[in-house]
């Protein structure tokens, strides 16, 4: 691996970052003596009660009372227990700012743009959080968002938080099933969704779908609809299957009100119910608190992306995914957010226009993305004047080495790019960018402050420059506070603590580095084990989309004669046949470059892969099928018919 950096922050960029002031404040109040990240790090994960309580401090947290304890059973895991007496309300941080500031702007894939001043969101909240608690939706009730990711949502989100009530979403490409799946288990009592959506200059209609969902979930007491395809659309199917529960939402909100009454909360109470991609059976819900959340936010924007109230923030996430949730925090910062919603390839350099015409600064998106603008030859530095852009964020699968080259070729020269991973089960992230540190090709940047992330081996021994399981050590506040309907917490237990006793292992392979970065090799379930050798996805990936004339592809293991060999599914550009040569290539390119293990027994063609509705390549699901094992939640597939042509394979019989 090269040891030579793509990207150095200049000393200027250095000494202004906030992960800068914050160290130097740090070695000021504290009398230490740290000179680079990892020197900060070390402290972080030393001393963790000390370090969140700085966190505290320096996002600025609107308490009513913070009492004096930080963290109670350090050495539980789960089981700590953070800020113990503290008393908060999470809208009231996101809405500290009052001014005429701009807090959203929307972006609609067919041009429309609205947007909203810090006053003018406040003055929003407090109108539908004073209809919601004339309602009476108290703390603790359920209020769930079908909705696309416009202005009304994030609306909506704060309104819930306000009174305390905990706040689930969907996205509108979602059936019926998959609504069900999800918000059947957590019985909203509320529920927000727009008329229709857009996708792909397609619009969409959304209340056919909701009457669907009504009609089953018994819970729900009202759908408010929000304008977004036309105004004051038809409700009749609304109110043929659901009478007198359907409402517009200019006539449900409370004109009158001014002012939000926030209803102080624990710190550990429950603000969100996230979802796991739920491929395999019923998604489990992830409950996480409001502290939690807000701290590890406040210190992954302010240090580790480096937000400041004049940056234009902006991620490509739908609001069924959790980077709509880490998006929405940086209102505390008190910066510009701004919410795209429709297709990110309506045509090849939609977004590229959204970035140049809303000055965005920060830009965040998928690895799929960013590969998908390469194949399709476009060069962002030439077409667009993105000179305002400083950080470029990745996530939501690993960042090819070739990406990392693509971006600093096409896109900027001066660019802090971060391809950074976690997940929806800490709501944030292990390993993320660091606004004081180089860049190297295929690494993320560093393991997130506050977070004792370490590889283990499979003896449980702490490992570097060596594969294994991305571990973390010691408790951190965004841990999910408990899986819903999990009364004995053995469901949440088995799904972060069985491999390791009070250690949390996340379910992903991979390395830490000579540079002290990360090198995420895909998820454990799916790590391939041809000949008890343990290969992670992502090094097969990278090779076979280097080859011409691939455009993505999948690789699974499958059982065969008392072992596992590696199968590899190709999508090819137009035009191009799987033909002896290029399967030739293929395999020649991944021997090249990894080792004989890596090598696909068979490599066959097919039109599409399988993704969740955010867009992540499901492997696991694959697997089942080539086995002949069923795939229990098709509805959490964005393409589930793709997962016919994997079905009684003649090629893998032999």
């Amino acid at each position: 691996m090269t040891q030579t950096p793509l990207w150095q922050p200049s000393t200027e960029r250095i000494n202004n970052s906030n992960m800068q002031q914050f160290m130097l404040h740090m070695n000021t109040k504290h009398q230490l003596n740290m000179h680079d990240y990892a020197d900060l790090h070390a402290w972080s994960v030393d001393d963790i009660a000390t370090f969140w309580d700085e966190i505290w401090q320096l996002g600025d947290v609107q308490a009513q009372h913070k009492g004096s304890r930080i963290l109670q059973h350090e050495q539980q895991m789960p089981g700590a227990n953070w800020f113990p007496d503290a008393r908060l309300n999470y809208a009231e941080n996101l809405l500290k700012y009052r001014d005429n500031h701009t807090a959203l702007v929307f972006c609609g894939e067919d041009g429309k743009r609205l947007e909203l001043t810090y006053a003018q969101l406040y003055l929003r909240v407090a109108q539908v959080s004073s209809a919601l608690r004339q309602h009476g939706i108290q703390p603790g009730d359920r209020v769930a968002g079908f909705m696309p990711n416009v202005i009304d949502t994030v609306v909506a989100m704060l309104a819930a938080s306000s009174v305390g009530a905990v706040w689930s979403s969907c996205s509108p490409d979602f059936g019926i099933n998959g609504v069900l799946d999800r918000f059947g288990q957590i019985k909203p009592r509320i529920l927000f969704t727009t008329d229709g959506y857009l996708y792909n200059g397609k619009t969409l209609n959304s209340l056919q779908r909701v009457a669907g969902i009504a009609a089953q979930l018994s819970s729900i007491e009202k759908i408010i609809v929000c304008d977004h395809v036309e105004e004051r659309a038809d409700l009749s199917l609304l109110e043929q299957s659901v009478p007198g529960k359907a409402v517009y939402l200019d006539d449900f909100v409370d004109p009158q009100a001014t002012q939000i009454k926030f209803t102080p909360m624990r710190f550990s109470d429950p603000l969100y119910v996230m979802y796991s991609s739920g491929t395999t059976g019923v998604p489990k819900c992830i409950v996480h608190s409001i502290g939690g959340t807000l701290l590890q936010h406040s210190k992954e924007h302010i240090l580790h992306t480096d937000v400041k109230r004049e940056d234009v923030f902006f991620y490509y996430t739908t609001c069924g995914w959790m980077m709509w949730n880490w998006l929405v925090s940086g209102l505390a910062v008190g910066c510009t957010l701004v919410l795209y919603d429709g297709s990110p390839f309506k045509h090849p350099a939609i977004m590229m226009d959204v970035a140049e015409a809303e000055g965005i600064s920060i830009f965040g998106t998928s690895a799929k993305y960013i590969a998908a603008l390469e194949k399709a030859d476009i060069k962002p530095n030439q077409s667009h004047d993105l000179s305002r852009l400083r950080t470029l964020l990745s996530t939501g699968s690993p960042l090819a080495h070739e990406s990392f080259d693509y971006v600093y070729q096409h896109i900027g020269q001066d660019l802090l790019l971060a391809s950074i991973s976690g997940g929806t089960d800490i709501m944030s992230c292990f390993a993320l960018g660091c606004p004081i540190l180089p860049v190297y090709r295929g690494q993320l940047q560093a393991a997130g402050l506050g977070m004792a992330v370490a590889i283990y081996n499979d003896e449980g021994q702490s490992v570097e420059q060596e594969k294994g399981e991305l571990v973390c050590t010691k408790p951190f506040p965004s841990m999910p506070i408990y899986f819903w309907d999990d009364a004995d917490g053995r469901k949440y237990h088995d799904a972060y603590f069985d491999q390791f006793d009070n250690i949390w292992a996340h379910g992903d392979y991979g390395e830490i580095t000579a540079q002290q970065g990360i090198i995420i090799h895909g998820r454990s379930d799916a790590v391939l084990n041809p000949g008890g050798v343990r290969i992670g996805t992502a090094e097969i990936y990278r090779q076979v989309e280097a080859v011409e004339g691939v455009q993505e592809s999948i690789v699974v293991g499958q059982n065969w004669q008392d072992d596992v060999r590696v199968i590899l599914f190709v999508v090819l550009k137009p035009g191009v046949q799987l033909d002896d040569s290029l399967c030739t290539r293929i395999k020649q390119q991944i021997r090249a470059n990894t080792t004989p293990r890596h090598v696909p027994a068979k490599v066959l063609q097919v039109t599409d892969i399988p993704r969740t509705i955010s867009g992540k390549i499901v492997e696991l699901a694959v697997r089942k099928v080539i086995h002949n094992e069923v795939v229990k939640n098709k509805d959490a597939l964005a393409n589930p018919q793709a997962l016919d042509q994997f079905v009684n394979l003649a090629a893998l019989q032999n």
